[in-house]
């Protein structure tokens, strides 16, 4: 126990707790493993509203409402507010919280719809916001290194430390006190990590934050679920679902036994890979022409590699035409530019719409080398690149439009990342593989993947056979393509293990 709080110092979490919060608050996106379940990342928080009826204290029963399906538990860590707070610096805003405590962000996803992003239905229910048992002096705390989890039926289900927090403590209070005052009981709801998902009537949730330096820690808040008996009257909105609906409140498509499409990394097996490195990009290419697909090269780029062969799944970041105000909101600080840089990873591709303006650079020396320490497989770019013979000096390969020395904001802003860009002349998906070297860059939708990499094998084997024939001096006719009488003697070349002529 730290000397600074003991366990007598530490105060229950009761009704008057609830009676002094004039508001609950409550975070969107904060955690780093929560983002990349749903496949974004904030630039800044963004928040909701839950009404204060929905408060209640540990081992109390929570309502799975008659009708519903989707009632699903966020485990968070809770601050209380205990000095006002109104425009607050982020150095001084830790000062006026007073408490923190553990929280659960109980929701019932199956009148989401109904709420139009205000979260009224699906997340103010009596009993939603179950918080304590105990409060942790804020003073006594590493904001920093607080430890949350969440357990169901006693297996653990989240163990998360606000290390990887997006946002911090700090930034959310001082954001929310831009706006508002924020009144000395006011609850705040920082987020929760991955590993939230549905639970049922008769279902235990419990959730525990502790300062394990500190020695202090709140307990386990309990909460049990309960069947309601009562259905939603035929004067409002009634529960509706959606397969996305169903994913949000499962955390993934497979717990929720859904299939989606396949994705570009699931498509992109080893044994796949292996053969489309192992063809000419002119291989690939006449593949996907076989199947309609003559839009998917990216055109009028310049390689630093030479004939370097990569292939990756996509990661896209979208800049538009500079605006000078609007730079001066997204170009600054840690953009859309910096935040892809910093989550891209081994297997990925960084492409860049720059709508072929080449006019300023899109990237330089420093986020390249990040981008490569990364372990990032290339960098596509239709704009200009700073610093190119720093960047062509690197492992990874970059692929560009030519040098410019201006910086990013004279042509462009970094505006958003995984989306559906355009990028030298080719639209391209988040997850779309990507294979490119100097001959060309192309454009491979993943479900299409296996089959093309098993016809190009074949295919670049008959052009092998068909180039060493005409090597020896048989003519094109017949063999150019293969008439039945060549197309045998390819078979049984193939048949005895492809010999040299």
């Amino acid at each position: 126990m730290s000397s600074d709080a003991t366990a007598t110092d530490l105060v229950r979490v009761d009704q008057s707790v609830f009676d002094a919060a004039g508001k609950v608050l409550a975070v969107h996106l904060s955690y780093s493993s929560r983002a990349a379940q749903r496949g974004r990342t904030p630039a800044f928080p963004s928040y909701f509203m839950k009404a204060s009826s929905s408060l209640a204290s540990s081992g109390e029963t929570v309502e799975r409402p008659a009708g519903t399906e989707l009632l699903a538990f966020e485990g968070e860590i809770a601050l209380v507010i205990g000095t006002d707070a109104r425009r607050v610096s982020v150095e001084d805003a830790w000062s006026h919280v007073g408490s923190v405590t553990a929280s659960n962000d109980l929701g019932v996803y199956d009148m989401k719809y109904a709420d139009k992003g205000s979260n009224i239905r699906s997340k103010s229910g009596d009993g939603y916001t179950p918080m304590g048992p105990v409060l942790l002096p804020a003073a006594a705390v590493n904001p920093e290194a607080l430890r949350i989890r969440t357990w169901v039926n006693g297996e653990l289900a989240q163990d998360a430390s606000t290390a990887e927090l997006i946002f911090s403590f700090a930034q959310i209070v001082a954001d929310l006190s831009q706006q508002m005052t924020l009144k000395a009981g006011d609850v705040i709801l920082t987020g929760t990590p991955a590993g939230s998902s549905v639970i049922v009537p008769g279902d235990l949730v419990e959730v525990q934050v502790d300062d394990e330096a500190a020695g202090l820690s709140t307990g386990r808040l309990a909460t049990t679920v309960v069947e309601g008996t009562d259905a939603f009257a035929a004067f409002g909105n009634q529960p509706k679902i959606t397969d996305a609906d169903r994913i949000d409140a499962f955390g993934t498509a497979s717990a929720a036994g859904i299939e989606l499409p396949i994705t570009g990394k699931e498509a992109l097996t080893d044994e796949v890979k292996a053969k489309l490195l192992s063809v000419a990009t002119a291989t690939i290419s006449g593949a996907l022409r076989k199947r309609g697909l003559n839009n998917v090269s990216v055109d009028g780029l310049q390689a630093t590699k030479g004939m370097t062969k990569v292939i990756g799944t996509a990661r896209t970041l979208r800049y538009v035409p500079n605006r000078e105000d609007l730079f001066k909101s997204h170009g600054g600080g840690y953009n859309a530019q910096k935040r892809v840089i910093d989550s891209v990873g081994p297997g990925e591709i960084l492409v860049m719409e720059a709508r072929g303006e080449k006019g300023s650079g899109t990237l330089g020396d420093i986020l390249a080398m990040r981008t490569q320490v990364r372990g990032a497989e290339a960098i596509i770019t239709d704009g200009g690149v700073r610093d190119l013979d720093a960047v062509a000096a690197l492992d990874i390969p970059t692929f560009h439009n030519g040098a410019h020395p201006a910086v990013l904001g004279r042509k462009h802003v970094p505006w958003d990342t995984d989306v559906t860009i355009g990028c030298g002349g080719a639209t391209i998906q988040p997850g779309d593989i990507v294979i490119a070297d100097a001959d060309g860059i192309l454009v491979i939708p993943p479900h299409l993947a296996a089959e093309i990499a098993d016809e190009v094998v074949e295919s670049e084997r008959e052009d092998t056979f068909v180039f060493k024939n005409v090597a020896n001096g048989e003519e094109i006719k017949g063999l150019f393509p293969m008439n039945a009488g060549w197309k045998a003697k390819y078979n049984q070349w193939v048949a005895d293990g492809e010999p040299d002529f």
